[in-house]
């Protein structure tokens, strides 16, 4: 028997990521990524916890898609010694501070942070938001093009999600015909998109913040804000604080981009448990399912030697 499964969840977590960190140490003995500043920008925001899989997350990205540099958003926890790591390994990247972002009316925490850097810096640089628990397996022709032509994009939330952006009556209609539902609040907000702005012509996607592109030059906080308001209507503000809201807002703001793409799920996905299909070229090892069977492990291990080439 596994002795740590009989440990509390939230222990064996810790546990299991400590033995990941371990395992993919050989990320220190690859090549460093050599940034170029060509109007792209690989965004994370990271701690100390997540220096050696974030470094197996862009470095396999930025391997395949080759272009842009990197930016870091601070959680807090980053130490002088994470700092020299990631100078060393990603070209002394642009590193953010968490508690300088401005707040203005948004939640703290639950990630709103991210959101709201990228919202404040997108105006000249396209700026692509790169969870660190996820792997580049191969070619992303889909996404080199989404950002060659300046277009947002998400990965999909699922297998079973329009590819491409609705307005807010059909996608509820489409996934929430009982009406609005309570439980997880992202099945809160989104049974309730109807009511929000019934005439505001506004569009939702059901995407995965975790892996989204934000085209340079496209709107800021303004429309952020207009939702967040309509949000606080419909679920009380506050749970607008509750993680899984700002999940919701990116979704909302791919949507509403001009020729947003959806990337397609067969090459782009969330690992819930399952085997991916050969074709498969970008994995995001979702915190449910992780650690399943061994899979995070043995794509940051290819990932690894494909870096060592």
């Amino acid at each position: 028997m596994n002795m740590s499964n009989l440990l509390p969840y939230r222990w064996r977590v810790k546990h299991q990521a400590g033995r990941h960190n371990e395992a993919i140490a050989g990320v220190l003995d690859t090549p460093p990524l050599v940034p170029r500043r060509d109007g792209l920008v690989l965004f994370s925001m990271i701690g100390t916890a997540v220096v050696l899989p974030y470094l197996v997350a862009v470095k396999s990205l930025w391997q395949h898609l080759g272009r842009g540099r990197v930016a870091i958003l601070d959680d807090g926890t980053l130490t002088a010694q994470d700092r020299a790591i990631l100078a060393a390994h990603l070209g002394d990247p642009q590193i953010l501070r968490i508690d300088e972002v401005p707040q203005g009316p948004f939640p703290k925490g639950g990630c709103w942070e991210r959101l709201l850097t990228i919202l404040d810096h997108r105006a000249g640089e396209y700026w692509l938001q790169l969870d660190s628990d996820t792997v580049t397996l191969g070619p992303v022709p889909e996404l080199e093009r989404a950002v060659a032509s300046n277009r947002s994009f998400t990965m999909l939330g699922g297998d079973d999600v329009p590819t491409e952006a609705l307005d807010l009556s059909e996608f509820v209609r489409r996934y929430y015909p009982d009406g609005p539902m309570d439980g997880h609040v992202q099945s809160r907000v989104e049974s309730r998109l109807a009511t929000l702005a019934p005439d505001a012509g506004w569009k939702y996607i059901r995407g995965c913040a975790g892996f989204a592109g934000f085209a340079a030059g496209n709107a800021g906080r303004d429309l952020a804000a207009a939702f967040l308001r309509r949000m606080a209507t419909a679920i009380g503000n506050d749970d607008t604080a509750i993680w899984g809201t700002e999940q919701v807002a990116s979704n909302f703001l791919v949507a509403n981009e001009p020729g947003a793409v959806c990337l397609p799920h067969a090459r782009y996905l969330n690992y819930w448990g399952e085997p991916w299909g050969e074709d498969a070229a970008f994995v995001h090892f979702v915190g449910a399912h992780r650690y399943d069977n061994g899979a995070y492990l043995a794509a940051s291990r290819q990932a690894i030697a494909q870096l060592k080439r």
